[in-house]
């Protein structure tokens, strides 16, 4: 009878132990240090996905979304807006919880002290970042609902690849601070990129009609 106890006693302390991971999780700025710190003397890119879990979904958002955050020359949206696709499109599919990458890319790896280095450049401004990204209003728990977040993702992803003048800045935006709020773990974060996803959507389709409409009126 006492065994038995105990083992209830050791999973109600594991279900606490899970549930405060959930409302308090690791810095991503935490996290990378960590993973700065191992032994071996090379990091793959598959090696940050897998250290990052389902959280990788988000942080590949924010990573592939930067570049689409400054000018870019007119069909070069298409080609940096491609990943952000992906990325969206394995959220939704992606049947090991976390992002998969293809060989090509999964097996590109660079020296510890390489990574190191970045790292220690990018934790300071993740530092700061994460004082307004905070863990809160948490309802993307179950596979189901990140999904949903993947379909309305890949939404915007293919906005912002689209060729329009000026039209990626604004999905590109939504979805780094969606991907951003995913890897912290911010359910308002989220829903305000979701926010400003909607606006880019509007915003894109005004352009379309208002140039179809200007078209038609000249030919």
């Amino acid at each position: 009878m006492k065994q038995v106890g105990n083992r209830v006693a050791t999973a109600f302390a594991q279900a606490f132990e899970r549930a405060a991971d959930k409302e308090h999780p690791e810095h991503l700025s935490d996290l990378l240090l960590r993973l700065s710190r191992t032994t071996h003397e090379k990091i793959s890119i598959r090696d940050i996905a897998v250290a990052m879990q389902d959280r990788s979904f988000g942080a590949f958002l924010l990573v592939f979304a930067l570049p689409n955050l400054v000018p870019l020359p007119p069909g070069a949206t298409l080609i940096v807006g491609l990943p952000l696709i992906f990325v969206a499109w394995q959220m939704i599919f992606s049947t090991h919880g976390r992002l998969i990458l293809p060989r090509i890319i999964g097996d590109y790896a660079i020296k510890r002290e390489t990574f190191e280095l970045i790292v220690t450049r990018l934790v300071p401004w993740l530092k700061r970042a994460e004082t307004w990204v905070l863990p809160r209003f948490w309802f993307l728990d179950s596979r189901t609902s990140e999904r949903l977040l993947g379909v309305f993702a890949l939404v915007v992803a293919i906005v912002c690849a689209l060729p329009i003048p000026l039209g990626n800045w604004l999905p590109a935006f939504a979805l780094a601070i969606i991907g951003f709020a995913h890897s912290e773990r911010d359910g308002l974060g989220v829903a305000i990129g979701c926010a400003v996803g909607v606006i880019s959507i509007a915003v894109a389709g005004f352009v379309v009609f208002t140039a179809g409409a200007l078209l038609s009126l000249v030919f």
